[in-house]
């Protein structure tokens, strides 16, 4: 594995060296990892698919965003994998992992490609990431076609609309522009700012006193939704969720002496059981969800 640009040569030398995993071994790493929440076997079994997850991420560093922020997600969607991973099942776990690698990097890409969010359907995310390959097949076999032709034949081969694929191909076309950037592409004493001319966004002030009350009150449900957490789970999920600068997954495991995918665990079934309690006791709060 030659050395991919923004990746660390550590992570790509520890990734070279993971040995590979005979179909036994992994499944025996799966089991032990399910049945007993090894971490060691996690480990094991994370690292071994290091490969993967970088050759994913590098399949879409033509999306601008830097590849080991990538390679992070794609971290993410690997552990994801494992968790949900049944090794009684008769697929290997690179097979099942591929699709969580790749669903967890496209995510990240269509939160942060643009400050302009996109749908987040199944059929727009593959309009996204499709519209630019199937249009350029489209005009090398019928060079002749229109573009309002060619939004049709893509349309129909995505199931959607073909107003999606024109929207879809204008965000992609264009850029995001600053609101300071002159209303007239020139700047001059009389010249405007794009944003001069957006509405006052402040609230009123009857919308103001609603939401201080609404916010006391979500703060009284959610410190008795911590109360139904151990102290390790309520310190977890106050360093990683409530507080404005999180602590890392490394920082809070080197602090309690447990793995970062530990980490990452404990607080996933902390918000699970949040959430749980909020359903239970304060069903209103999901009323308008």
């Amino acid at each position: 594995m030659a050395q991919i640009e923004g990746v660390s040569n550590e992570l790509v030398r520890r990734a070279r060296n993971a040995p590979f995993l005979e179909r036994e071994d992994e499944h025996q790493l799966a089991v032990r990892w399910k049945e007993h929440r090894d971490d060691a076997a996690l480990h094991k079994l994370a690292q071994a698919h290091m490969r993967l997850v970088i050759a994913m991420a590098y399949r879409f560093r033509h999306y601008g965003l830097p590849v080991p922020e990538l390679v992070q997600e794609g971290h993410i969607g690997l552990l994801e994998a494992a968790a949900r991973f049944d090794p009684s099942r008769e697929v290997r776990f690179s097979t099942y992992a591929t699709w969580w690698i790749r669903a967890s990097i496209q995510d990240f890409i269509l939160r942060n490609w643009s400050i302009v969010r996109g749908g987040a359907s199944s059929n727009q995310k593959s309009l996204f990431f499709n519209l630019r390959r199937i249009r350029a097949k489209i005009s090398q076999v019928s060079p002749d076609r229109n573009s309002r032709e060619a939004f049709g034949d893509i349309a129909r081969a995505l199931g959607v609309s073909i107003s999606d694929v024109e929207t879809m191909h204008t965000r992609l076309a264009a850029s995001d522009a600053s609101l300071n950037a002159p209303v007239s592409g020139e700047w001059g004493e009389d010249s405007s700012e794009f944003g001069d001319f957006l509405i006052d966004p402040s609230p009123t002030p009857d919308v103001v006193v609603s939401t201080s009350l609404d916010s006391e009150r979500q703060n009284k449900w959610l410190e008795q939704a911590l109360a139904t957490l151990s102290a390790r789970e309520i310190r977890i999920l106050r360093a990683r969720r409530l507080q404005e600068a999180s602590a890392t997954l490394e920082t809070l495991g080197e602090e309690l002496s447990i793995s970062k995918e530990r980490v990452r665990q404990i607080e996933n079934r902390a918000m699970e059981k949040v959430r749980h309690f909020m359903l239970q006791s304060h069903p209103e709060a999901f009323s308008h969800a």
